[in-house]
């Protein structure tokens, strides 16, 4: 298995299932001829078994051998929203740290989609696709002043992660004394932090 190999398998790992294009933006858009060397080499790791794929897709969906969901899991569409993000923020820089599904307190305590390090700030990245209450958004808000309280956030960063929530539906929660941001996509944060532009 070759360090490509490893990475996909990493990749796949993380986060739970990635489509053929997908896993191109990740791992082949060097190559002259991207479709080609990935359909050939997931086809291999398929014939391996180092890999699984739902072929009722299109494009395929790919998982690792150590599946966590099945292959008609609900949250399929959350994982690749997930990767999606990833793939945007890696056009501007590529986080140094990023977990999917951070729990890091007991059940019950905050379950961010991702805790990440990116552009010299910690934060944890609240994905909303389902409309949220008001009420759940400020049930949401208690679980992190909790989590502040506990100084645990103390094991992952330096400062108290910044909360960013992505949604088409700017909730009218004040987050104070948190520091929270609600964006519809990456782009948004720019008004918060310095702008870049994307990498070419």
């Amino acid at each position: 298995m070759n360090k490509r190999d490893k990475s996909i398998l990493e990749s796949l790992k993380r986060f739970r299932v990635l489509d053929r294009d997908q896993l191109i933006k990740l791992h082949f858009i060097q190559n002259k001829t991207p479709h080609v060397v990935a359909n050939r080499v997931l086809k291999r790791l398929v014939d391996t078994k180092q890999i699984e794929v739902d072929r009722n897709t299109r494009p395929f969906n790919y998982f690792p051998m150590q599946r966590t969901i099945k292959k008609d899991s609900t949250k399929i569409p959350h994982f690749k929203a997930i990767a999606n993000f990833y793939i945007t923020l890696c056009a501007y820089e590529i986080p140094s740290v990023f977990e999917v599904e951070f729990k890091p307190l007991s059940k019950g305590g905050i379950e961010p989609d991702v805790f990440m390090k990116w552009k010299g700030f910690a934060f944890c990245v609240e994905m909303q696709r389902n409309i949220y209450s008001k009420k759940q958004m400020e049930n949401k808000k208690d679980l992190y002043l909790l989590y502040k309280d506990s100084d645990e956030w103390k094991i992952h960063s330096k400062r108290f992660p910044a909360i960013w929530i992505l949604t088409d539906k700017i909730y009218d929660v004040d987050f104070k004394p948190l520091n929270a941001v609600q964006t519809k996509d990456v782009e948004g944060i720019f008004k918060y932090i310095q702008p870049q532009k994307a990498a070419r």
